[in-house]
């Protein structure tokens, strides 16, 4: 994410704009502190998309049986057998 002054940002106000709306995404700041992030909005159909993505990985993730950490080790001193 690129920082960028708030006088910059007033001053370049429309380029910013048209790469925020190609994805990129900026945090404006005020004397080096930040104050506000510039990214792009979500369209509904998007973040329904990556919503039901998210749905996906969580129900792969149970599915899983957990591993302890003595499993880990084990798995890891195996694969350098």
């Amino acid at each position: 994410m690129t920082t960028i002054g708030s006088f910059e940002a007033k001053k370049n106000l429309s380029k910013l704009l048209e790469r925020v709306r190609q994805g990129e995404r900026f945090v404006i700041t005020k004397r080096g502190t930040p104050v506000a992030e510039l990214v792009p909005i979500i369209s509904p159909s998007d973040r329904r998309q990556r919503e039901a993505i998210i749905a996906q990985i969580k129900s792969f993730r149970e599915k899983r049986p957990r591993v302890g950490r003595g499993e880990i080790r084990e798995m890891i001193e195996e694969g350098r057998r």
